[in-house]
């Protein structure tokens, strides 16, 4: 990831969850980026150069309560809103899909999360993808 990139990437996030203080922080190497809220490490951006089309994916570890009675949309709303800043964020349940749930900011679509069981331990990932051409028009943002 090239400077602009990271740049572009940067302007993005904040204009989609409308955060000043998110910030993507490139890592050592040319496919990585650390995103962070403040000092708050949220997780990592990657790039992916695949079929000639680059497209960059955020992804997010969200550990949650073992408590077998623990509600995964109400407390994953609540996590996502706090480590955002963004009260509009929304957790939903997906038709048919009992492995994941999907993010939403207002009625806009960001990405899934996904559960994953390992050793009785439940871990939900956030997956945001983010294309090449969502990123055109943060050469010059109007942040």
């Amino acid at each position: 990831m090239d400077v602009q990139e990271v740049r572009k990437l940067d302007n993005y996030l904040k204009k989609v969850f409308g955060n000043p203080n998110i910030r993507v922080v490139p890592k050592k190497g040319d496919v990585a980026a650390e995103v962070f809220v403040g000092e708050d490490d949220l997780g990592e951006m990657t790039v992916d150069d695949e079929d000639g089309e680059r497209s960059y994916n955020f992804r997010m570890v969200i550990q949650v309560s073992q408590d077998p009675s623990m509600q995964p949309v109400p407390t994953l709303t609540n996590y996502l809103r706090l480590k955002f800043d963004n009260q509009k964020i929304r957790v939903v349940t997906r038709p048919k899909k009992m492995d994941s749930l999907e993010v939403y900011l207002g009625d806009d679509f960001l990405g899934v999360l996904f559960l994953e069981t390992e050793k009785g331990r439940k871990t939900y990932i956030l997956e945001l993808p983010i294309l090449d051409i969502d990123l055109i028009d943060e050469e010059n943002p109007n942040f």
